[in-house]
Parts: structure tokens; C-alpha cells; sequence
């Protein structure tokens, strides 16, 4: 957010070059009147200072011509020098601890204005990969972190920003976790991912929650804690290169699926009480658009059928997987009323 602008760092380096600066420049003042003049330190010393800062107080004792040379060249460098501090101080001020305590409340005040939105917990190498998949896809979310090596590189993305443990009630309250959709628990470790979903679940129990598991048993612990999926990296990585190995085509037709394109939209919408499609079958959603394809079916108890056929009814709390022109998605689900749960290009 701030790439333009000279990083703290910068200018704390600028504000301790310049106090050097300063620094020498009252030593060589006050060895140079203590020379020239013959004057005490002290006196030297306050002849210095008011001159570089030009304070304008009178002379300490009249000077020779020697003597106004050297304050010449004195006011030249020292007002020079003087103010570059001054600048640096406040540039200091400003984007260091002012700016990021204005910067604090900006974000505090996008993050309030947020609903039904996404909070992701840990901003690790998984959790680095979800953010960038939700800022290309235009999605509304927040980054929950407190690893002060991760978090600046948050920030710079450009995304929303919370500072804290996950597993905190106040920590995700800042984040919105009451009026959020979905909650990633994507942090490096399994107890606490199952921590933060038992926490999320306490404060929103309708709350959609993913959570990520490194090892095996650590997935039925999350679903206990009353996660809604449970994600291994691992797991997921072995299966596709295994998949990549035995049937390559297939993993490029998952992941044309999974990539955004101009011309395919892949949705899953929800057979609501308003649809006026219960009672109904796949067919009739068919017939809606002769360019639409259902790929799955989802029964209200979890139960999922791939590729169902034509004559498989739909009840309330189903959910339909279609892909097709984002046109006819659109305009189906406007006429049917269905209520597009997700969109994405596929």
C-alpha cells in the first residue's frame, strides 16, 4: 500500500545520518570559535548552536573578521543541515508510528464495514497461496496473523490486516467474525487450527469453516471442534501427483475447471424454499439452457452424486454444481431463484 513511500527503516537510517551530521557540525563550530576567538567551550558552544539553528540571539562577544568568515560558512552548512533533520523528523513522525496508527484505524474501519465475508488465520506459505486465489477473485476477506515476519508482507499486498492470536474471541471479534461467511484455519499447526475453529464455532456457530490438518489424526479432531471441511495439503498433493501420473488429462481438466476463463463460469447454487424447484428434477434445469451442464448434485445430507441423471429430484437444502456460459448461469438462476452459494471461472 505504501510502496511509494521511503520505509521506516529509510528514514530512520536519514534521521540518524542527519543527527551525525548535526553532531559533527556543533563540534566543528565550537573547536572552530574556541580556535578562532579564543572563547570558553561554553561560550563557543551557545555561539554554535544559535547560529546553526538561527535563533538570532546577539552576539556572545563581538567577533574579528576571522571570526564572521567562519560564521559565515557556519550559517551556510548548519541551516542547511538543520533542516534536513527537521524534515527527516517529521517524515519520521508521520509514516513511522503516526502513520501506522492512522493506517490501524483506516483498516479498522474497512474491516467493520465488512459482511459476509472471508477470515483467513495464518499467513504462512498456505495461507500466502488463499490470499492471492481471493484477491484475483475480487473477494472480500481478512488476514488474521501475529508473526511479526509475515505480517509487513500482509500489509504491503495491500490486504486487510489483523494483528493477533486466532484463537482469541477478541482478536477474531476484530476481524468480524461474527458477520463473516467462511473462516480458514490455515496456520501451521493442526491444535491450533483446531483451536481457532473451536473458537470461531463459539462465537458464530453457523460459520462456514475450512480447516487445514498436516496429519491424519489431526482431522477428526477438527471436525469435532466443528470444522465443515477439513483440507491436508499433503494429502491433496499426493493424490494429484499420483493422478498427474496415471491419468495426466484428467488433472488438466480439474484444473481448467479451477483456473478463471472468460468464457466458462463454474457455480454451486442452493435449492431454497423459493426456487420452486422442489419436487423437481435435473432436467428441468437442463432445459433452462441447452449449453448448461450439471456436474453434481449435493443431497441436503451431504450425500453427493456425481454427474447425476436427468431424473434425480431436487429437495430443499440440496445443491446443484453446474458449469456453462456466465450468461446462462446468471439468467437461470435469476428465473428459477436460485441463490448462487459461489462463482468462479472456470
Amino acid at each position: 500500500m505504501f510502496q511509494n513511500r521511503p520505509t521506516t527503516e529509510v528514514l530512520r537510517a536519514r534521521l540518524f545520518t542527519g543527527l551525525g551530521v548535526f553532531a559533527g557540525l556543533l563540534t566543528f563550530g565550537t573547536a572552530g570559535y574556541m580556535i578562532i576567538e579564543q572563547w570558553s567551550f561554553f561560550d563557543a558552544l551557545f555561539m554554535t548552536v544559535t547560529t546553526v539553528t538561527t535563533v538570532g540571539y546577539r552576539e556572545v562577544r563581538p567577533l574579528d573578521t576571522e571570526g564572521r568568515i567562519f560564521t559565515i560558512f557556519l550559517v551556510l552548512f548548519g541551516v542547511g543541515t538543520a533542516f534536513y533533520l527537521l524534515t527527516t523528523f517529521v517524515a519520521f513522525v508521520i509514516e513511522g508510528d503516526l502513520g501506522a496508527a492512522l493506517g490501524l484505524t483506516r483498516m479498522k474501519s474497512r474491516i467493520e464495514q465488512l459482511s459476509d465475508h472471508y477470515i483467513l488465520c495464518g499467513f504462512g506459505r498456505v495461507g500466502e497461496e488463499i490470499a492471492r486465489e481471493f484477491a484475483d477473485r475480487g473477494l472480500p476477506f481478512v488476514v488474521v496473523e501475529n508473526n511479526p515476519d509475515t505480517t509487513p508482507h500482509a500489509v504491503q499486498s495491500g490486504y486487510l490486516l489483523v494483528e493477533g492470536d486466532a484463537t482469541s474471541d477478541e482478536i477474531l471479534e476484530q476481524a468480524g467474525v461474527r458477520r463473516a461467511k467462511v473462516l480458514l484455519a490455515a496456520s501451521d499447526s493442526d491444535s491450533g487450527n483446531t483451536y481457532i475453529t473451536l473458537t470461531a464455532k463459539a462465537l458464530n456457530p453457523d460459520i462456514f469453516v475450512v480447516a487445514r490438518a498436516g496429519k491424519r489424526e489431526s482431522e477428526s479432531r477438527a471436525v469435532r471442534a466443528g470444522a465443515n471441511r477439513v483440507i491436508s495439503p499433503y494429502v491433496l498433493s499426493g493424490r494429484r501427483m499420483a493422478l498427474s501420473a496415471i491419468q495426466p488429462n484428467m488433472v488438466d481438466f480439474i484444473e481448467t475447471l479451477a483456473i478463471r476463463n472468460a468464457d466458462q463460469i463454474l457455480a454451486e447454487m442452493e435449492i431454497s424454499g423459493s426456487s420452486g424447484l422442489i419436487g423437481l428434477h435435473v432436467g428441468n434445469v437442463l432445459e433452462c439452457s441447452e449449453r448448461l451442464t450439471v456436474l453434481g448434485l449435493q443431497r441436503a445430507n451431504g450425500d453427493l452424486l456425481v454427474g447425476p441423471r436427468p431424473e434425480e429430484s431436487l429437495g430443499e437444502g440440496d445443491r446443484l454444481m453446474v458449469v456453462g456460459p456466465e450468461d446462462d448461469v446468471s439468467d437461470i438462476a435469476r428465473r428459477i431463484g436460485l441463490r448462487a452459494q459461489s462463482a468462479e471461472h472456470a
